[in-house]
């Protein structure tokens, strides 16, 4: 994981610059549509502030979280709000929140770390809480550009939720990634519901 926050130190601004101004528009208006007008979402590893900022304009209470230092300092100063540097095993709360998001960011913990950190999100979920999030579709787990991977299949998802036990799957589809120059790259997308 140190290199991959080193990553995003060192390359804050290529990855700003690529990301903030993405529409997840499909990823944002599967998941508002399970949420009532209220709720309190942790956006989970929010980079550049790109979701937190779109849920906040959308009147929801928004905390938000990552582990890069320079990336919380952008955060920040895009949404308004002070975004907290922790590391993704860090999380503690307990039933706090309404919803998850956690965009393309827990893909970058291993495997054997993903099992923690998902049994956090379910602590720190209420109950029927819903959690949305995507990786990277496909069977690598190691560093690549940089940076660590674990990708994901249907098949690899499953038994990751087998393991962690609490999870229903709502939604689950696959998408082609909305960067220019990369639609080629499958996502494999998943909102889950505290049961």
């Amino acid at each position: 994981m140190n290199n991959t926050l080193s990553y995003y130190n060192t390359n804050t601004s290529s990855f700003v610059e690529s990301t903030q101004s993405v529409q997840m528009t499909e990823a944002w208006s599967r998941f508002t549509a399970k949420l009532p007008a209220s709720s309190i979402i942790l956006d989970f590893g929010c980079g550049s502030g790109r979701d937190t900022k779109y849920f906040l304009d959308y009147g929801y209470q928004v905390e938000a979280i990552d582990g890069s230092e320079e990336l919380c300092k952008v955060a920040s100063a895009y949404t308004g709000i002070t975004v907290k540097r922790q590391l993704f095993t860090e999380l503690s709360e307990i039933q706090k929140y309404d919803a998850v998001w956690a965009c393309s960011s827990i893909l970058h913990a291993s495997s054997a770390e993903l099992f923690i950190i998902m049994k956090k999100i379910l602590t720190a979920l209420k109950d029927n809480g819903i959690f949305y999030t995507s990786f990277k579709y496909g069977t690598f787990e190691g560093e690549r550009n940089g940076r660590y991977f674990t990708d994901m299949t249907e098949e690899s998802l499953s038994a990751l939720l087998t393991k962690v036990i609490g999870f229903s799957i709502e939604e689950q589809w696959i998408t082609s990634d909305v960067r220019p120059g990369r639609e080629e790259e499958k996502w494999l997308n998943v909102i889950l519901r505290k049961i």
